[in-house]
């Protein structure tokens, strides 16, 4: 078995994916993380502190959640960690959430 055979094979290249990020429509090449795509888009930050400091992705492996956003209405989502896709709805995360997605009653 060859090494390569183990883990996902990639897009082909120049395949790419839509998707919406804060109303405005981004593509991106397929197979990469939701981070990389907005770091790669604008730069900008992700989400907002309850105290209105802006942070973004740092680490890229999943380990500080500076990348939190709200995906398909789903907040708390780790952008480094989630694989783009077309049609997918992001938004910057802004202040604190609920850990239940939102629905802590």
């Amino acid at each position: 078995m060859k090494i390569a055979s183990r883990f996902l094979t990639p897009p082909e290249a120049g395949t790419t994916v839509q998707f919406r990020y804060d109303g405005e429509t981004v593509t991106a090449p397929a197979g990469i993380s939701l981070a990389a795509a907005i770091l790669t888009h604008s730069g900008a930050f992700t989400r907002q502190t309850a105290t209105g400091s802006a942070r973004t992705a740092f680490c890229m492996m999943g380990v500080c959640f500076d990348c939190l956003v709200e995906v398909d209405g789903i907040p708390n989502t780790q952008a480094c960690m989630t694989p783009v896709r077309s049609g997918m709805v992001v938004n910057h995360q802004m202040g604190l959430r609920g850990l239940k997605g939102g629905n802590d009653a």
